[in-house]
């Protein structure tokens, strides 16, 4: 599945998961709003939860929105693009190690490809980062129950049970 990130160019260089997934020419990035059309977008600030029934909807591939934490309601609201929001899971980046919902870069595109069947390819780019594993252990249960269920509303269910 392609992957597509918008840079803000708000993070440490050094530890820019985003940057190292270009790098290794596991996705592409962008600072141009308009090549998100086509593809869905990861956003925490989207009502709907993204669900194995959005498969259809990927398009062009999945996007994702690199910016810092501090600036994300900033960076995110001027998106108004086809928008899907990760359930409850935990980080496992040295950053935001063991904080709910504050994932990464990598471990958002990971988590989606999960969700939505392309486990495979969730491993793959999670194995550039020696705590890639590590996220797919933590959230093991949850992602497992996330890519069985039918839709959004069952998501929001299942994720009501981990809150």
């Amino acid at each position: 599945m392609d992957l597509l990130i918008y840079t803000a160019d708000q993070c440490d260089p050094k530890r820019c998961t985003g940057r190292k997934l270009e790098r290794f020419r596991l996705a592409q990035t962008t600072k141009r709003y308009n090549r998100l059309r086509g593809r869905l977008v990861l956003s925490p600030f989207c009502e709907r939860a993204l669900s194995p029934a959005d498969r259809t909807e990927v398009g062009r591939g999945l996007a994702a929105l690199d910016c810092s934490w501090a600036h994300a309601e900033e960076v995110f609201g001027k998106v108004r693009l086809n928008g899907r929001a990760l359930p409850f899971l935990v980080a496992a980046n040295p950053v935001n190690f063991g904080k709910p919902f504050k994932l990464s870069t990598v471990e958002a595109f990971a988590a989606a490809l999960v969700i939505l069947g392309e486990r495979e390819q969730a491993e793959e780019i999670l194995a550039k980062f020696s705590w890639g594993h590590v996220f797919l252990e933590l959230n093991r249960e949850p992602l497992a129950e996330y890519a069985a269920a039918r839709d959004s509303r069952e998501v929001v269910a299942i994720q009501g049970e981990y809150l």
